[in-house]
């Protein structure tokens, strides 16, 4: 069975998409507090937070990445700050956790 990790997951809909499928999710994480008590309530399980804070130790093996990151800094509706803007250097942390699998 093929395993993912869920970045940026939002309320989950990567997850679903996979599930479906057959993989399996293995860690999640989002930093809205709100997001994470929607995504527990839809699978039973609470999202880590900040994944500039977890230690890539704490992120198990897994085979695909699914990451929904913030696009506002390279969207034309944002402010287009790329990785001049905090949440465009996210981009970072799927590079940093892509090399696990």
């Amino acid at each position: 069975m093929y395993k993912f990790i869920d970045l940026f997951c939002g309320i989950g809909g990567f997850r679903v998409a996979l599930e479906k499928r057959g993989l399996e999710c293995v860690f999640s994480s989002d930093i809205d507090t709100y997001v994470q008590e929607a995504y527990k309530k839809n699978f039973g399980e609470k999202p880590s937070g900040d994944i500039t804070e977890i230690s890539e130790k704490e992120i198990p093996k897994h085979d695909i990445l699914c990451a929904g990151f913030p696009c506002q800094s390279f969207s034309i509706s944002g402010k287009m700050g790329g990785i001049s803007d905090p949440r465009g250097r996210l981009f970072y942390e799927i590079h940093r956790n892509s090399r696990l699998s």
